[in-house]
């Protein structure tokens, strides 16, 4: 089974940044629409959900793309940093975006912050490698089975007669 390969470090952070600026745009716009139409009136729930999905989805990917881009820099920082690549980076990634986010609402908040994105991303790290552990134990390779002879019928020898001697 081939391993994903992922961008090198800099090409990275424009990839994670400008995908997570999608997801934030199409979950952003699902869930404005579905408030956009909860809180319009009911001849104009349609215009209303369509209004809604148009203010509030770009601001969402916006802020999607923030994490993502700060995600990814930090991640790539932990990798020149620790010259290796491994889950303690994501986790201390996420740890580190968190406290970073939070920063202008004071130092109690950023370290919360940073808590909550640290076990957040141990869970999706944790649960990332769970699936992968399981997956991978039907690729491994399974010793043949040699029947014991003695567990075997006898077998009799059929004698073939040809021309050749």
């Amino acid at each position: 089974m081939e391993e994903l390969q992922r961008e090198p470090c800099p090409w990275r952070i424009i990839e994670d940044c400008g995908a997570a600026f999608g997801m934030g745009c199409i979950g952003g716009g699902v869930f404005s629409f579905w408030k956009g139409y909860r809180n319009s009136p009911v001849g104009s729930r349609f215009s209303g959900s369509i209004s809604a999905l148009k203010v509030r989805a770009p601001v969402l990917g916006g802020n999607f793309a923030v994490w993502g881009g700060l995600y990814s820099t930090f991640d790539c920082a932990l990798i020149g940093i620790r010259d290796k690549e491994d889950p303690w980076n994501s986790i201390g990634s996420g740890a580190i975006t968190g406290a970073v986010l939070a920063a202008r609402q004071g130092v109690k908040a950023s370290i919360g912050a940073a808590i909550a994105g640290g076990i957040i991303l141990a869970i999706i790290e944790g649960v990332g490698i769970a699936i992968n552990r399981a997956v991978s134990e039907q690729y491994k390779p399974v010793m043949p089975q040699i029947p014991d002879p003695s567990h075997l019928p006898p077998q009799q020898h059929a004698h073939h007669k040809s021309g050749f001697q």
